[in-house]
């Protein structure tokens, strides 16, 4: 996320508070009891985006993941592709011996 990103999202959020606001005012709340709603609707979008901030943590679902397993694939795709086919051929060997000895037990 971009710094312009998160200023926007913050007036995003400021100004749907005072809207909620001015809508319940419009509809005829008091002034306590609009702020009062208002914050909590606020509050209930903060504890909604931080759960789906965690979910997306603990999944590795965010951009930096994506980015980090983006980069990884193309490295080790590069490096396969500079491997002779007599190292590819020993690396591949040295596999199928893991994967019998691995079986074995």
């Amino acid at each position: 996320m971009r710094r312009i990103d998160a200023i926007g999202i913050g007036l995003g959020i400021f100004v749907a508070g005072g809207s909620a606001y001015v809508l319940l005012r419009l509809v005829g709340v008091d002034n306590l009891e609009a702020g009062t709603w208002s914050q909590v609707l606020l509050f209930v979008g903060l504890i909604g985006w931080l759960l789906s901030y965690g979910f997306r943590a603990v999944g590795k679902k965010m951009t930096y993941h994506k980015q980090r397993e983006q980069y990884e694939q193309a490295y080790f795709q590069k490096r396969l592709e500079e491997l002779t086919p007599e190292e590819l051929a020993k690396i591949q060997a040295e596999i199928e011996q893991a994967r019998r000895v691995g079986n074995k037990e």
